[in-house]
């Protein structure tokens, strides 16, 4: 690892697979730091949002924590960011699960829980858990060089866009839902990529670069 790899700061706010994560961006060569507090946050070339739990026990964490005006600040202020699983889910108006509760709002839409039933009719399993074959659109540089490819899924509730123009990745689970969304400096998926082998490390390449190159 060189002394000019991108500064990455791991936003922990107590849930999330961060060893994993973390040793998944260092292999691409980056820099990571650990970061629970917002100065961490302010300093990074980049952040990145892991997540696994429900919404509003995210959200009340990061309140407590700091850390939700910070992100509403990396957010708004240019700097990259990546979010996994969770951390593209947060990025929306508001979740149903457990109750209402609010998202950043940054990309408009809500995230809502699998119907028992699919799309086509047939019975679908909930939580959907396994490898599903993401296609990808769109121009966001993340996409450079990405082809569409198998990633692994452990999740109960999908983000529901307003806008199709956010949505750059969708899979299908008895209908296609938003499998990764983009805007500007803000990429995000629902996927795990640091459980998702050649091709998660792949996305991380990509995001590295994608940092190195801004």
């Amino acid at each position: 690892m060189t002394s000019t790899s991108p500064q990455i700061a791991l936003v922990d706010y107590g849930s999330g697979n961060l060893r994993s994560v973390g040793k998944a961006l260092e292999r691409c060569d980056l820099r990571v730091q650990v970061a629970s507090d917002a100065a961490a946050l302010a300093r990074a070339d980049a952040v990145v949002l892991p997540g696994v739990g429900a919404f509003a026990d995210a959200m009340a964490s990061l309140r407590a924590k700091g850390l939700d005006d910070a992100l509403r600040r990396v957010l708004e202020g240019g700097q990259c960011y990546l979010g996994l699983c969770l951390g593209l889910q947060l990025l929306f108006d508001e979740s149903d699960e457990h109750g209402a509760t609010a998202g950043f709002g940054v990309l408009p839409g809500k995230v809502a829980r699998f119907s028992e039933t699919g799309a086509d009719g047939k019975p679908r399993r909930v939580p959907h858990i396994g490898w599903n074959r993401v296609r990808f659109q769109g121009d966001h540089p993340m996409l450079a060089g990405l082809a569409d490819d198998d990633y692994y899924f452990v999740h109960s509730y999908r983000a529901v866009p307003a806008r199709s123009d956010d949505v750059v990745g969708e899979v299908d689970y008895g209908g296609a839902f938003a499998a990764a969304v983009a805007r500007e400096e803000i990429f995000a998926v629902q996927f795990h990529p640091e459980k998702s082998q050649g091709a998660g490390h792949r996305l991380l390449q990509a995001f590295a670069r994608w940092v190195r190159e801004r």
